[in-house]
């Protein structure tokens, strides 16, 4: 098992690549189940989820072929095609190992009238329960019954259009529900859909399909059920959530970076907070400028849906809050376990307390390397950020979860000025 090694105190200076986004690509790779023609997605971002769900898409039937990609190179472009789907079930072994794996329910109930997908249970961060991807499937005529940790969904006659309304906003169930819907009879009405720039590039590429969905990027998605969609070919969104990671820091270190690739439309509620904090963005030829040129100061957020300040940008924030003038107040109102960066960034100097779902962050004038393991992907992330401030050497262990969302992360910012280095870990 690889570890990350950081000697902090370097500036980060220069240009990086943003990659294509994690939480898009995973939705529109199960969209290659819904036509038996080929898709192709450009800028697909090389993560170990990925990897992931090529695998079990492989399961299913669907090919996939990367075209042209070169080890230096970041991003790829894949064509998937489920010419025959040979199977209808997605097993625990693979689900168990990303969440994500849910998202093809939706698309294998559409074409094929069933579906046989292992329940995904809950996560190092909080459960997070597939009811409302149920409901939503249920409304549309789906049969569901819940066996030995499976999910059996099936639809005599195929699917019907329906009115649907989360009571809570899901991305999953928005994405689940919304695959569906395209190939159901008749048409449907998804009230209280999620809202985040990944739902919005899933409809764009659904549409290039021939889906026929209005409402996009709003909280009410109309979706014309068509007989068949074909294939395309269809870029993915740059990584917000990337984007925001390596603002923070560049922000930390007092940096000078071009972040290339990122777009402002899809960063609002994490900008506004990051400039709140004193950092600077500038809109530059093909990408953002973010820089800092005095102290950072404190912030009060809550996390939220979109259009609020993502849940997973929490952790990084954080990390960047630790060495703030003044105390910030973070609350964490969409997961009730994302705290556990918080011992790891303790031992690391930083000054945090956490009362339910709140934690007061009072700045330091520095912090002090130390070894740290890393819980889950967006800690993770701020562990990165922190030892990139922190005085002498900071070694952060399990980065396998890095490995899922951050493509290269050690190249990317080596690229920039930091003395970071992967190894195989030494064991305690």
């Amino acid at each position: 098992m690889d570890q990350i090694r950081i000697r902090g105190g370097r500036r980060l200076e220069g240009r990086l690549v943003i990659s294509g986004a994690k939480n898009a690509a995973l939705a529109l790779m199960p969209a290659a189940l819904l036509t038996d023609e080929p898709l192709t997605l450009r800028n697909l971002p090389r993560l170990a989820d990925i990897d992931t769900c090529g695998h079990l898409l492989n399961q299913l039937g669907v090919s996939t072929h990367v075209q042209g990609a070169r080890p230096d190179e970041f991003g790829r472009v894949m064509t998937l095609r489920a010419g025959r789907v040979s199977s209808t079930t997605a097993p625990y072994d693979i689900v168990r190992r990303m969440r994500a794996s849910i998202l093809v329910l939706g698309p294998l109930l559409a074409r094929e009238g069933v579906a046989t997908v292992s329940q995904p249970g809950g996560c190092a961060i909080g459960n997070r329960p597939i009811d409302l991807h149920l409901k939503g499937l249920e409304a549309l005529g789906a049969e569901i019954e819940l066996e030995a940790g499976y999910v059996r969904a099936r639809a005599n006659g195929g699917l019907r259009g329906a009115r649907i309304t989360f009571p809570t906003v899901s991305v999953g169930a928005t994405e689940n529900v919304l695959m569906a819907a395209v190939l159901a009879k008749g048409a449907s009405v998804i009230e209280n859909a999620a809202r985040e720039p990944e739902i919005v590039d899933l409809c764009r590429c659904l549409v290039a399909m021939g889906a026929r969905i209005s409402g996009i990027g709003t909280e009410r998605l109309e979706v014309e059920g068509v007989s068949r969609l074909h294939g395309a070919t269809y870029r993915v969104m740059p990584d917000r959530i990337e984007t925001g990671s390596y603002a923070c820091a560049a922000a930390i270190t007092g940096g000078d970076v071009v972040l290339e690739g990122a777009e402002r439309e899809t960063m609002g509620a994490t900008i506004a907070v990051l400039e709140e904090a004193g950092v600077s963005f500038t809109d530059v030829d093909g990408g953002l400028r973010v820089t800092r040129a005095d102290g950072l100061r404190g912030v009060t957020v809550q996390t939220a849906p979109y259009p609020g300040f993502p849940t997973d940008m929490q952790a990084q924030l954080m990390a960047l809050m630790c060495v703030a003038d003044g105390a910030s107040l973070l609350t964490e109102t969409i997961f009730e376990n994302r705290y556990m960066h918080v011992p790891e960034l303790a031992r690391m100097g930083a000054d945090i307390t956490v009362k339910g779902r709140s934690a007061m962050v009072r700045g330091v004038p520095r912090l002090a390397a130390a070894p740290v393991m890393a819980t889950d992907l967006r800690a993770s992330m701020s562990l990165v950020i922190a030892g990139l401030a922190a005085e002498g050497e900071t070694v952060v262990r399990r980065v396998y979860h890095l490995d899922r969302g951050y493509e290269r992360l050690e190249e990317k910012l080596a690229g920039i000025g930091a003395e970071i280095v992967r190894v195989a870990d030494e064991g305690p």
